[in-house]
Protein backbone atom coordinates (compact mmCIF):
# COMPACT_ATOMS: atom_id res chain seq x y z
CA UNK A 1 0.00 0.00 0.00
CA UNK A 2 1.18 3.55 -0.76
CA UNK A 3 1.62 5.89 2.19
CA UNK A 4 -1.29 8.09 1.11
CA UNK A 5 -3.56 5.04 0.94
CA UNK A 6 -2.50 3.96 4.43
CA UNK A 7 -3.29 7.40 5.86
CA UNK A 8 -6.65 7.49 4.10
CA UNK A 9 -7.57 4.02 5.32
CA UNK A 10 -6.72 4.78 8.93
CA UNK A 11 -8.47 8.16 8.85
CA UNK A 12 -11.60 6.13 8.19
CA UNK A 13 -10.78 3.47 10.82
CA UNK A 14 -9.57 5.76 13.62
CA UNK A 15 -13.00 6.52 15.18
CA UNK A 16 -14.06 2.85 15.28
CA UNK A 17 -10.75 0.96 15.37
CA UNK A 18 -10.75 0.14 19.09
CA UNK A 19 -14.22 -1.43 18.91
CA UNK A 20 -13.66 -3.36 15.68
CA UNK A 21 -10.27 -4.67 14.61
CA UNK A 22 -8.84 -3.64 17.96
CA UNK A 23 -10.92 -6.30 19.66
CA UNK A 24 -10.11 -8.96 17.06
CA UNK A 25 -6.39 -8.33 17.44
CA UNK A 26 -6.21 -8.02 21.23
CA UNK A 27 -4.91 -11.55 21.89
CA UNK A 28 -1.84 -10.99 19.74
CA UNK A 29 -1.18 -7.60 21.29
CA UNK A 30 -1.45 -9.07 24.77
CA UNK A 31 0.98 -11.87 23.90
CA UNK A 32 3.53 -9.41 22.52
CA UNK A 33 3.35 -6.97 25.43
CA UNK A 34 3.58 -9.74 28.03
CA UNK A 35 6.73 -10.96 26.28
CA UNK A 36 8.19 -7.45 26.25
CA UNK A 37 7.34 -6.86 29.92
CA UNK A 38 9.36 -9.93 30.87
CA UNK A 39 12.34 -8.51 28.98
CA UNK A 40 12.05 -4.90 30.16
CA UNK A 41 14.21 -2.15 28.72
CA UNK A 42 13.48 0.33 25.97
CA UNK A 43 10.84 -0.54 23.35
CA UNK A 44 9.81 1.02 20.05
CA UNK A 45 6.28 0.23 18.88
CA UNK A 46 5.91 0.66 15.12
CA UNK A 47 2.35 1.56 14.11
CA UNK A 48 1.22 2.42 17.62
CA UNK A 49 -2.13 3.51 16.18
CA UNK A 50 -4.71 4.55 18.77
CA UNK A 51 -2.46 3.31 21.56
CA UNK A 52 -4.35 0.11 22.32
CA UNK A 53 -1.25 -1.52 23.84
CA UNK A 54 0.16 1.42 25.77
CA UNK A 55 -1.47 0.81 29.14
CA UNK A 56 -0.43 -2.86 29.06
CA UNK A 57 3.30 -2.10 29.23
CA UNK A 58 4.82 -2.49 32.69
CA UNK A 59 6.05 0.71 34.38
CA UNK A 60 9.69 -0.43 34.05
CA UNK A 61 9.41 -0.54 30.23
CA UNK A 62 10.26 2.73 28.46
CA UNK A 63 7.93 3.06 25.46
CA UNK A 64 8.23 5.06 22.25
CA UNK A 65 5.43 4.81 19.71
CA UNK A 66 5.32 5.96 16.09
CA UNK A 67 2.69 5.98 13.35
CA UNK A 68 1.94 7.79 10.08
CA UNK A 69 -1.70 8.48 10.93
CA UNK A 70 -2.29 11.76 12.73
CA UNK A 71 -5.88 10.69 13.46
CA UNK A 72 -4.68 7.53 15.20
CA UNK A 73 -1.90 9.37 17.07
CA UNK A 74 -4.34 11.92 18.47
CA UNK A 75 -6.18 9.07 20.17
CA UNK A 76 -2.93 7.51 21.40
CA UNK A 77 -1.79 10.79 22.96
CA UNK A 78 -5.18 11.20 24.62
CA UNK A 79 -4.85 7.73 26.20
CA UNK A 80 -1.37 8.58 27.50
CA UNK A 81 -2.66 11.78 29.11
CA UNK A 82 -5.87 10.28 30.50
CA UNK A 83 -4.15 7.27 32.04
CA UNK A 84 -1.01 9.05 33.18
CA UNK A 85 1.34 6.69 31.37
CA UNK A 86 4.65 8.16 32.51
CA UNK A 87 6.66 5.32 30.92
CA UNK A 88 5.44 6.35 27.44
CA UNK A 89 8.18 8.85 26.66
CA UNK A 90 7.42 9.70 23.05
CA UNK A 91 4.55 9.43 20.55
CA UNK A 92 5.55 10.70 17.10
CA UNK A 93 4.39 10.84 13.51
CA UNK A 94 7.08 9.01 11.56
CA UNK A 95 7.59 6.87 8.47
CA UNK A 96 8.89 3.46 9.54
CA UNK A 97 11.02 3.29 6.38
CA UNK A 98 13.25 6.05 7.77
CA UNK A 99 13.30 5.88 11.56
CA UNK A 100 14.75 8.95 13.26
CA UNK A 101 16.66 6.93 15.88
CA UNK A 102 20.33 5.91 16.12
CA UNK A 103 21.56 2.38 15.50
CA UNK A 104 21.05 -0.07 18.35
CA UNK A 105 18.84 2.28 20.36
CA UNK A 106 16.08 -0.13 21.51
CA UNK A 107 16.06 -3.43 23.38
CA UNK A 108 12.89 -4.48 21.56
CA UNK A 109 11.21 -3.25 18.37
CA UNK A 110 7.65 -4.43 17.81
CA UNK A 111 5.09 -4.09 15.01
CA UNK A 112 1.64 -5.42 15.81
CA UNK A 113 -0.85 -5.88 12.97
CA UNK A 114 0.88 -3.32 10.78
CA UNK A 115 3.70 -4.91 8.73
CA UNK A 116 1.33 -6.07 5.97
CA UNK A 117 0.08 -2.49 5.55
CA UNK A 118 3.25 -0.44 5.40
CA UNK A 119 4.79 0.49 2.05
CA UNK A 120 8.04 -1.43 1.40
CA UNK A 121 7.82 -3.84 4.35
CA UNK A 122 11.29 -5.23 3.62
CA UNK A 123 12.74 -1.77 4.09
CA UNK A 124 10.77 -1.35 7.31
CA UNK A 125 12.18 -4.63 8.60
CA UNK A 126 15.70 -3.40 7.84
CA UNK A 127 15.05 -0.21 9.81
CA UNK A 128 13.57 -2.16 12.72
CA UNK A 129 16.69 -4.31 12.82
CA UNK A 130 18.98 -1.28 12.55
CA UNK A 131 17.55 0.49 15.61
CA UNK A 132 17.45 -2.74 17.65
CA UNK A 133 20.41 -3.48 19.91
CA UNK A 134 22.59 -6.51 19.17
CA UNK A 135 21.07 -9.30 21.23
CA UNK A 136 17.72 -7.50 21.19
CA UNK A 137 14.50 -8.68 19.60
CA UNK A 138 12.27 -7.67 16.71
CA UNK A 139 8.67 -8.80 17.26
CA UNK A 140 5.96 -9.09 14.61
CA UNK A 141 2.30 -9.89 15.20
CA UNK A 142 0.27 -10.25 12.04
CA UNK A 143 -1.48 -12.38 9.49
CA UNK A 144 0.55 -14.28 6.91
CA UNK A 145 -0.86 -15.97 3.84
CA UNK A 146 -1.41 -19.71 3.70
CA UNK A 147 -0.06 -21.76 0.81
CA UNK A 148 -3.11 -23.92 0.21
CA UNK A 149 -6.68 -24.70 1.22
CA UNK A 150 -9.94 -22.77 1.44
CA UNK A 151 -8.50 -20.02 3.62
CA UNK A 152 -5.69 -19.45 1.11
CA UNK A 153 -8.32 -18.97 -1.61
CA UNK A 154 -10.23 -16.50 0.56
CA UNK A 155 -7.04 -14.57 1.29
CA UNK A 156 -6.39 -14.16 -2.41
CA UNK A 157 -10.03 -13.13 -2.96
CA UNK A 158 -9.83 -10.32 -0.41
CA UNK A 159 -6.34 -9.15 -1.41
CA UNK A 160 -7.57 -6.38 -3.78
CA UNK A 161 -9.48 -4.81 -0.86
CA UNK A 162 -6.32 -4.00 1.10
CA UNK A 163 -6.89 -0.26 0.74
CA UNK A 164 -10.34 -0.61 2.30
CA UNK A 165 -9.83 -3.16 5.05
CA UNK A 166 -6.41 -1.74 6.01
CA UNK A 167 -4.22 -4.87 5.63
CA UNK A 168 -3.08 -7.37 3.02
CA UNK A 169 -4.79 -10.73 3.40
CA UNK A 170 -2.25 -12.45 1.13
CA UNK A 171 0.94 -11.12 2.76
CA UNK A 172 3.81 -13.63 2.58
CA UNK A 173 5.83 -14.56 5.68
CA UNK A 174 9.02 -14.49 3.59
CA UNK A 175 8.76 -10.71 3.35
CA UNK A 176 9.73 -10.31 7.03
CA UNK A 177 12.46 -12.96 7.13
CA UNK A 178 15.08 -11.47 4.83
CA UNK A 179 17.20 -9.34 7.18
CA UNK A 180 20.60 -11.05 7.60
CA UNK A 181 21.17 -9.84 11.18
CA UNK A 182 17.89 -11.38 12.39
CA UNK A 183 17.15 -15.02 13.12
CA UNK A 184 13.82 -16.57 14.12
CA UNK A 185 13.59 -17.41 17.83
CA UNK A 186 9.85 -18.05 18.16
CA UNK A 187 6.90 -18.43 15.81
CA UNK A 188 3.49 -19.50 17.05
CA UNK A 189 -0.18 -18.94 16.14
CA UNK A 190 -2.41 -16.72 18.26
CA UNK A 191 -6.23 -16.36 18.50
CA UNK A 192 -8.71 -15.97 17.09
CA UNK A 193 -8.55 -19.34 15.32
CA UNK A 194 -4.80 -19.08 14.85
CA UNK A 195 -5.18 -16.64 11.94
CA UNK A 196 -2.44 -14.41 13.36
CA UNK A 197 1.21 -15.25 14.11
CA UNK A 198 3.45 -14.12 16.97
CA UNK A 199 6.96 -13.99 15.52
CA UNK A 200 10.15 -13.20 17.45
CA UNK A 201 13.43 -12.57 15.63
CA UNK A 202 16.63 -12.02 17.60
CA UNK A 203 19.36 -9.68 16.41
CA UNK A 204 22.77 -11.29 16.34
CA UNK A 205 25.54 -9.91 18.49
CA UNK A 206 27.79 -7.39 16.75
CA UNK A 207 30.74 -9.74 16.32
CA UNK A 208 28.55 -12.35 14.64
CA UNK A 209 26.99 -9.76 12.32
CA UNK A 210 30.46 -8.62 11.23
CA UNK A 211 31.46 -12.20 10.55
Amino acid sequence: MELAAVKTSYRYWAPIYDLTFGRISQAGRRRAVEHINRRGGRVLEIGVGTGLSLDRYAPHVEVTGIDVSTDMLDKARAKVAEKGLANVVRISEMDARALAFPDGHFDTVVAMHVISVVPEPERVMEEMARVCKPGGEVLIVGHFARDRGLLASLERLFAPLAGVIGWHSDFALSRVLGVPSLSVATSRPVPPFGIFTFLVQRKREAARVAA
